[in-house]
């Protein structure tokens, strides 16, 4: 039996690549596109979950934004 699980991905571009990183675990992928990117991570996820025992959930995370200063280049 399956039930859904909702995970947050955070998506950055490294050079030609689309990344896809799941924030709850440590579970991350990549793709030539968007779609291709998350597609891959699902695929990653199903199998970290795969043998897991699933009586708790994964923390869902803070997200908030943070500003730092950086020396001009």
């Amino acid at each position: 039996m399956t039930h859904p699980v909702r995970l947050t991905a955070a998506i950055t571009h490294e050079g030609p690549w689309v990344v896809a990183r799941c924030l709850e675990v440590d579970v991350t992928s990549q793709g030539s596109s968007l779609d291709q990117a998350l597609d891959n991570l699902r695929e990653a996820l199903a199998l970290y979950f795969e043998d897991m025992d699933l009586t708790e959930r994964p923390a869902t995370p803070i997200l908030a934004p943070i500003t730092i200063e950086l020396p001009q280049p």
